[in-house]
């Protein structure tokens, strides 16, 4: 007999809208039908119009604008396990509060490992996401973690570009491990720019630890916030004698300027994926941002997550 698999159901968080129909249409099945009720006050009341008795559920939210989005993913895996979803996945695409992952000074919280805490209280089963700013962080779940790895998308890209000198720099000394696994695909020497900061956000001073020396320089981050650090360091590679930079940044939160100081960058692009929702009409006006999907590479881990076949296969790099 052939094997036989739960009927999947693939649900958007509000947060998450564009990227949920776009992976929907990839794994060939519509989004299931939820309604999110709003009382005068604020409070939010999401619930299924359709039944999810003994399905492989899939909620498909990004933790960005992390008070609402987060509380709406919680809310809508507590709705699907009482009514009785036989496996709940969060997809996860961008996992907020990723940067507090240790108590880098006294009296701060941890707060990844709260949201871990929270997303297993409220009966999640599996957590799918990509690029955690710490990849340490799947040791905070006690479940299943699909780590995803956003390389499988830049590095076809960038290997497009066909740049001639190619070299590529981390825009801090955290972010070095990021820089030298990309570097590996193309043979390239890595450099890094080190920054201090006066406080969250703001940077004090910054150097480059290596030569750029009309090399084509290529920035890789996690998350890019108010673009001040990329900027920043665009601008140091750039009067260091670089020929051009760009940036490759898996989670475009963009809030603030910083559409604005992209475009007033020397970037020649930002290369970002669809983790995060984009302001429609800023994206739509900027010269240097370019979205790569990731809806495939998502459509075929649910796939494999409803089979229970390995997905070792979406790690490796063409």
């Amino acid at each position: 007999m052939p094997l036989q698999f739960n009927t999947v159901k693939l649900f958007a968080g509000s947060g998450t809208t564009e990227l949920a129909e776009k992976i929907a249409q990839s794994y060939g099945k519509p989004l299931g039908d939820k309604t999110l009720s709003r009382f005068s006050d604020g409070e939010i009341q999401p619930f299924y119009n359709e039944s999810v008795r003994g399905a492989d559920v899939f909620i498909i939210q990004s933790t960005n604008q992390p008070t609402d989005n987060l509380f709406e993913l919680l809310l809508m895996t507590d709705a699907a396990k009482r009514a009785s979803a036989h496996y709940i996945t969060a997809v996860v695409p961008y996992f907020g509060f990723a940067r507090q992952d240790r108590k880098d000074k006294p009296r701060v919280a941890i707060g990844a490992k709260m949201i871990a805490n929270l997303l297993t209280a409220a009966g999640i089963h599996r957590i799918m996401t990509m690029d955690l700013h710490a990849a340490q962080i799947q040791g905070f779940f006690d479940i299943p973690v699909d780590h995803l790895d956003g390389s499988i998308i830049f590095v076809p890209y960038i290997k497009s570009l066909k740049l001639p000198n190619l070299t590529i720099a981390s825009p801090d000394m955290g972010g070095s491990y990021r820089a030298r696994t990309f570097a590996k695909f193309f043979n390239a020497e890595v450099i890094i720019c080190d920054k201090r900061r006066k406080r969250a956000n703001e940077i004090e001073s910054m150097s480059i630890i290596g030569d750029v020396t009309d090399q084509d320089v290529v920035l890789i981050d996690d998350i890019c916030d108010t673009a001040g650090t990329l900027s920043k360091a665009a601008a140091l590679i750039m009067e260091n004698g670089a020929r051009s930079v760009r940036a490759v940044c898996t989670h475009a939160v963009l809030s603030g300027k910083a559409y604005e100081t992209i475009e007033n960058s020397v970037l020649s692009e930002m290369i970002v994926t669809d983790t995060i929702q984009l302001d429609t009409e800023k994206a739509k006006q900027s010269t240097k941002i370019k979205v790569l999907s990731t809806a495939d590479l998502f459509a075929k881990a649910i796939t494999s997550v409803n089979q229970h076949t390995s997905i070792s296969d979406l790690f490796d790099v063409e």
